[in-house]
Parts: structure tokens; sequence; C-alpha cells
């Protein structure tokens, strides 16, 4: 079999295209993700299920597989009586769990080890604001334990690692000062408001110009941001090579834990998207197998193949 090459050396090469909502697809298929650790609690309770969605996700098109780590971290599982050495087992596990998925069903493809914003470990929706009341060196403690897990796992069944749907300046300083020097490839994805800017309302071109002097940080873009908001957050970006992969577009509502509204995801736009230099594609909450599948398919027509 023809070696991986290494997900993080593809920017030159055709558009890769990621998975879609994880968790979208496990409340699909019947799981109630309602909790605070929303599909992290899979990872203890039913970790065949998430086997089960990353591999649908391949069968779909995605080539990549962002693992259900996202909402994993000490404090978040301390609530339910979670010790850290056997967080530290979910975070591995959650990397073991997408690489099978990925081993049996597209073997040329890669796996991202997720880290998720400080916000999603509050559950309050403060992923979608960036309002913390906590300063840079808080917010790199609490990055610091996952970093180093999933860190070493890339090589070990992870190819680098998403950070991903992060809001503001002070979390982008924050993970940058834990990654730099490290030797652990990573992209740096944020969610984004409208005209360009973080969700805390600060310019994107600020999170772009930081990420510039870490070696470390492969591609820089956006996630979970609505489709229409993406144009303007790819401008800030610059020519890429970028990551993008938004939300279906509605609005999550943190009390209720629901998405409201109507979906505005189209494969088409991906054409838009590519031309502003994005080489890793594709799409976050709300987002399915069957836009993967159009979406990949719209990428092969634009690539030739």
């Amino acid at each position: 079999m023809t070696p991986r090459p290494s997900l993080a050396d593809t920017a030159g090469a055709r558009p890769v295209v990621l998975d879609g909502g994880l968790a979208t697809l496990l409340e699909q298929h019947g799981h109630d993700l309602s909790s605070a650790l929303w599909s992290a609690r899979l990872l203890a309770d039913d970790p065949e299920a998430i086997v089960a969605a990353h591999a649908e996700f391949f069968r779909a098109g995605a080539e990549v597989a962002t693992t259900a780590s996202y909402q994993v971290s000490a404090e978040g599982f301390a609530a339910v009586g979670t010790s850290a050495a056997e967080v530290e087992q979910l975070l591995r596990r959650s990397v073991a769990l997408a690489a099978r998925a990925r081993d049996e069903v597209a073997p040329q493809g890669w796996v991202a080890a997720s880290v998720g914003p400080y916000g999603a470990m509050l559950a309050d929706g403060s992923e979608y604001r960036g309002d913390y009341d906590v300063d840079v060196a808080a917010l790199r403690r609490f990055h610091r334990p996952r970093l180093d897990v999933l860190g070493g796992c890339v090589g070990e069944g992870a190819d680098l690692l998403a950070v991903e749907t992060v809001p503001c300046l002070a979390e982008v300083e924050a993970v940058l000062a834990e990654l730099d020097g490290t030797g652990v490839p990573a992209w740096l994805s944020l969610s984004a408001a409208p005209g360009g800017r973080t969700r805390r309302g600060e310019p994107l071109t600020e999170a772009v110009a930081m990420a510039a002097d870490v070696a470390e940080i492969v591609a820089v873009g956006v996630n979970c941001t609505p489709p229409e908001d993406v144009a303007a957050a790819l401008a800030a970006v610059g020519t890429g090579p970028a990551v993008v992969y938004p939300n279906g577009g509605q609005t999550w509502d943190a009390v209720a834990r629901a998405w409201e509204g109507e979906s505005a995801f189209t494969a088409e736009a991906v054409d838009g998207w590519i031309a502003q230099g994005a080489r890793r594609v594709g799409g976050c909450c709300r987002v399915g197998p069957a836009e993967v599948t159009a979406l990949a398919a719209q990428v092969r027509r634009g690539s030739g193949a």
C-alpha cells in the first residue's frame, strides 16, 4: 500500500475533503447529546457509535475524520466524577476510534485530533461569543494538558491537531504559545463573525499575523461559522492554504441546547472557498454525510478528478 502523504504538507495539492458535524450525525442516530459533555460522553458510554459515525463520513466521501475530543477536558469531566487519568485515556481513545474507522474504510485518509475552545467546556455558548472571564495564562493552563496528550498522538494515529472554533485573540495567543516549539503540526480554525472578525469582534487579520510566527501552524481558517460569513473571513485570512468548514447556517441556542433556523450550506459554495485559498474543506455542526458527499463531488469536478 502506498504510504499516506502528510496532511500537513498538502497545501499545494488538490483540496482535501473534511468530514461534517460528528454530533449532528450521532444525534440523527438517536443518541442523546443534551448534556454538557455533548458527543464526548459517548467516548466512555458508546465508543462503537463514534467509530460508526466516523466510518459513515468516510463512506460519504470525507478524507479526514475529526476526533470526538472537542469537548474533552479534565474540568468538564470532573463534574461527572472522571479523574484526570481517565480523561487522558478518553483523549487517546478518541484518536484510536477515528484511526480505526479510517483504517477500515479509507486507508488513505487522515485523522485530525480536535482541540476545542475553553468555551466548549463551559457549555454556555461562549465559544460563539469569546467573552471569557479568564486571562491568557489561565487559558494556557487549560489547554496544556490536552495539547500534550493529543500532540503525543500525532504520528501515533493522528496526523495533526485541529485547534478549532476559537472565538477570540486571547485564546489564539494562549494556544499558539503552547504549540510554539513543540514540532506538532496543527491547523488553527476560528469561529468568525460577519466582516472578517472573531466572535469577540477583533480583526481576523490579527490572528493570522500571530499564527504566522508559529511554525507548527500549517493552516489558518474558520469553522462553525455561517456559510455567508466565510468569504469575508477568507479575505482576512489571505491566500491560504486555509481550512474552511462552516456550520449549516443555523443559530445555536445554548439554553435549549438546540440549533434554530434553516440550513444555508451548499456544496457549490466550495468553488469560491477554493478560489480564495482553501485547501481543506468540509462542514461543521448540522452538516451531515449527504452534504459531505455533495461537497466531495463538487471538489472532484473542480479539480478535474
